[in-house]
């Protein structure tokens, strides 16, 4: 009886912080599928009306859709790519033990802590200027032609600075996971003559592979929306080369002061993101099944 009276307690306790969650994620939602049904412009106050599921085809017809839904495929391929592949480098790296290990391990953790627009701006700024930038200068030095990457190369300059920013958690989560590896096994290994890239693909990475389904499935769910490093670097341009699906809706619904296409457009982009969230966990329990 006691225990049903506490149980009790606990639910009208928690049910504020649950109510007010549940608002604040359904009222917005509501409010975003009201306005993808409405003829609804900035420009035109007080005019609204009813379009049905034009806005839907609107957004869906355009050929922007298209290269954005495109170009966000593309840079969380990318990132993951790098992040990954780079982690586990990494990761096998830190794990060596040399002088200054725990400084090593702050300085490369650190990325992930700086804003998305601030390292953005320091990429463009300091790094990718054609003029003044890092790059730049190292090309003068060996006599080459500085290469403007933000305009000939949008979409990769954007999957470089984001997967930067996303390479320390995927090398903390793999380093975590390769601490726990048993040392005996590799030694025991390593006595029967295996060498270290057969001690790697038989060892190492299947000890690594739920942690990396980990890294792909929430990197995957952030990647689906970035949007601060496209405004501040290239605007999504040039043309729609670096427009990304969060970014089309912004464009849509600010940009063009389209509030009932905007709102269409995002919660197509929702479905998508739902979609491919389901799939990557289906595949991840799977994997962690088996």
């Amino acid at each position: 009886m006691a225990t049903e009276h506490s149980r009790t307690a606990a639910r009208l306790m928690v049910s504020p912080a649950v109510i007010l969650l549940f608002l604040w994620m359904i009222v917005p939602l509501a409010m975003t599928v009201y306005f993808s049904f409405l003829r609804y412009n900035l420009l035109n106050p007080g005019m609204e009306s009813w379009a049905g599921f034009s806005n839907y085809t609107y957004f869906l017809k355009q050929a922007a859709f298209w290269d954005a839904l495109w170009n966000t495929l593309t840079l969380v391929v990318g990132v993951l790519i790098i992040t990954v592949v780079g982690g586990i480098a990494l990761a096998l790296l830190l794990d060596q033990p040399f002088f200054g290990q725990g400084i090593v391990r702050v300085m490369v953790i650190a990325p992930f802590f700086v804003m998305p627009t601030v390292s953005a701006l320091v990429w463009k700024n300091m790094f990718m200027n054609p003029v003044n930038g890092m790059f730049a200068h190292i090309a003068k030095f060996f006599g080459l032609q500085p290469f403007d990457f933000l305009s000939h190369a949008p979409l990769a300059s954007i999957i470089v600075i984001v997967a930067w920013s996303w390479l320390p958690f995927a090398t903390l989560i793999l380093l975590t996971a390769l601490q726990s590896l048993d040392r005996e096994q590799m030694e025991a290994a390593e006595m029967d003559g295996a060498n270290w890239i057969n001690r790697f693909i038989y060892l190492t990475l299947p000890h690594l592979t739920r942690s990396i389904t980990v890294v792909i499935l929430i990197q995957t769910i952030f990647l689906l929306s970035v949007f601060a490093e496209i405004l501040v670097t290239t605007n999504g341009g040039p043309g729609t080369a670096s427009t990304n699906l969060p970014y089309l809706v912004y464009a849509q619904s600010l940009l063009n002061f389209d509030v009932g296409g905007g709102s269409a457009g995002g919660i197509i982009a929702v479905i998508l993101a739902n979609i491919v969230a389901i799939f990557l966990m289906r595949m991840i329990g799977k994997n962690l099944e088996a």
